[in-house]
C-alpha cells in the first residue's frame, strides 16, 4: 500500500475500544551489518503484555497480534529496509494489519498501544523526505534521478532512483585550422546546445508529471551548467535548489549523498521562512494566522487552515488540556473534520498531535514539520496560516 493511501486509511480508523498497535522501528544495520531492534522489541512487547490480565481474551489477542508482527519481521521484512512500521488492531471488529518498509529511517524505535493508530511519526517522515529531482550532465550525456518522496523511499515499489539517461553523439575533435576550425567549433557548440535543450525538456516534463518542486543540478559548473540554466523556463529555474560540481565518475551513492546535504540545508531555510510567514500572518491586522494548539485546532475544525506548522517533536507542544477539550467538544463529530466519534486523550500530546494531523488531512491543509523547535517556541509548537478569517468575513 502506498504511503499516502496508508495514512488516509489510518486517519479514518474508528476506535472500537480495542487496543491498536503502532510500531516504528529503526532497522538500519549496525557496523556488523545487523539490525539492533530485536531485543528492544522483545522487551517492549513483554512490558505491554503485563497490562493485560493473564489468560484473558485481551491478553490472548495481544499475544496473537505480536506473534504475527514477529513472524513478519523474521520472515518477510526486507533486510535493506532502514525503517519499518507496523499497524495492527488487537481484536475488535475493525481488523487492520498493515506494514510499510522504507529506505528512510525512523529516528528511534517506538511502540504505541492506544485505541487508534498513532500516525505522527509516519506523516513526519513523508513530509521531511520530499521528492526531488537530481540532474547530472556534461556536454554530451545526462542522467536524471528522483530521490525522496513516496515512490522512492518505499521499498515495495519498483521505482528506481535513476529514471533517465540521455546520450548525444558528439563530433570528435580533429586537427583543423583557420575558417575550418571556426566552423568545427560552431558545430560542436550547436551539438552542446541541442543536448542541453533536449535534457531540459526531459527534466521539465518529468517534474511536471511527477509534481516535483525541487531540482539539484550536478556537473561541470563551467561547462554544461550555464547552458542548462539558459534553457530552463522561469518556473523551473526557480525550483533549482543548488548546483554541485561533480565529475562524470561520481557514483549514484555520492550523488545521492551530496544532494541530500543540500536538500537538508534547503529544508532548514524553508522552515525558517515558513515560521516567519506564520508569525507575520498571525500578528497582522487581517488575522490570517494562528498560534497555539487550541486556536489552530479550532481553525482546522472550521476548515480555515491553508498550512499547518508543527514542531517535529510533539513533546514540546505547550497547551491547556482543559481548553483543548472544550474545543473538541464544541465541534460535533461529522462537522469538525475529525474522523472518529471517540475523542482523543487531551493530556496525551501525541494524540493531540495526531488529531491536528487528521483534521489537516480531512480539510486539505498542507502539513509542514519544523525541525528546529525554537522556531515555533513562541507558538507552543503549533501554528497555522489561514485561508480566511471568519471574523473578518462576518464583519464584511
Amino acid at each position: 500500500m502506498k504511503l499516502n493511501s496508508l495514512v488516509e486509511k489510518l486517519a479514518a480508523f474508528e476506535p472500537s475500544g480495542a487496543p491498536f498497535i503502532s510500531l516504528y522501528l529503526n532497522s538500519e544495520a549496525n557496523q556488523n551489518g545487523r539490525d539492533e531492534y530485536a531485543v528492544w522489541l522483545k522487551n517492549a512487547f513483554r512490558d505491554e503484555a503485563e497490562n493485560y490480565e493473564e489468560e484473558s481474551e485481551e491478553a490472548q489477542a495481544f499475544a496473537e497480534t505480536t506473534e504475527r508482527i514477529n513472524n513478519f519481521l523474521e520472515s518477510e521484512a526486507d533486510e535493506m529496509a532502514n525503517g519499518i512500521a507496523v499497524f495492527a488492531s488487537v481484536g475488535g471488529d475493525n481488523a487492520i494489519f498493515e506494514t510499510i518498509q522504507l529506505d528512510a529511517a525512523f529516528p528511534e524505535n517506538q511502540l504505541f498501544v492506544l485505541d487508534r493508530p498513532h500516525i505522527f511519526p509516519l506523516v513526519r517522515l513523508i513530509e521531511q523526505n520530499p521528492k526531488y529531482c537530481v540532474l547530472w550532465a556534461d556536454t554530451n550525456k545526462a542522467d536524471i534521478y528522483i530521490f525522496g518522496g513516496e515512490n522512492t523511499i518505499n521499498l515495495e515499489t519498483d521505482t528506481e532512483a535513476k529514471v533517465e539517461s540521455i546520450k548525444n553523439e558528439v563530433t570528435q575533435r580533429s586537427k583543423a585550422g583557420g575558417w575550418s576550425q571556426q566552423r568545427f567549433q560552431r558545430r560542436i557548440e550547436n551539438f552542446h546546445l541541442q543536448h542541453a535543450k533536449e535534457t531540459v525538456e526531459e527534466v521539465e516534463k518529468l517534474m511536471r508529471e511527477a509534481k516535483i518542486e525541487h531540482l539539484v543540478l550536478c556537473g561541470d559548473e563551467a561547462g554544461v551548467i550555464p547552458l542548462l540554466h539558459e534553457q530552463f523556463s522561469k518556473i523551473s529555474e526557480e525550483k533549482v535548489v543548488s548546483t554541485l560540481n561533480l565529475s562524470q565518475y561520481a557514483s549514484e551513492d555520492e550523488i545521492r549523498e551530496r544532494a541530500a546535504e543540500v536538500m537538508s540545508l534547503e529544508n532548514a531555510v524553508r522552515d525558517q521562512q515558513k515560521a516567519e510567514r506564520m508569525f507575520t500572518a498571525a500578528k497582522s491586522a487581517a488575522g490570517l494566522g494562528t498560534m497555539g494548539v487550541e486556536k489552530t485546532l479550532e481553525a482546522l475544525s472550521n476548515g480555515q487552515v491553508e498550512e499547518l506548522l508543527l514542531s517535529a517533536d510533539f513533546g514540546v507542544f505547550q497547551y491547556s488540556p482543559k481548553k483543548v477539550k472544550k474545543v473538541l467538544k464544541n465541534y460535533a463529530p461529522g462537522d469538525d473534520n475529525s474522523s472518529a466519534d471517540e475523542l482523543p486523550q487531551v493530556k496525551d500530546s501525541g494524540q493531540i498531535a495526531d488529531e491536528l494531523l487528521v483534521r489537516a488531512l480531512n480539510s486539505a491543509a498542507k502539513i509542514v514539520f519544523i525541525e528546529d523547535a525554537e522556531l515555533l517556541k513562541e507558538a507552543g509548537g503549533v501554528g497555522a496560516v489561514l485561508r480566511y478569517n471568519m471574523n473578518a468575513t462576518a464583519n464584511g
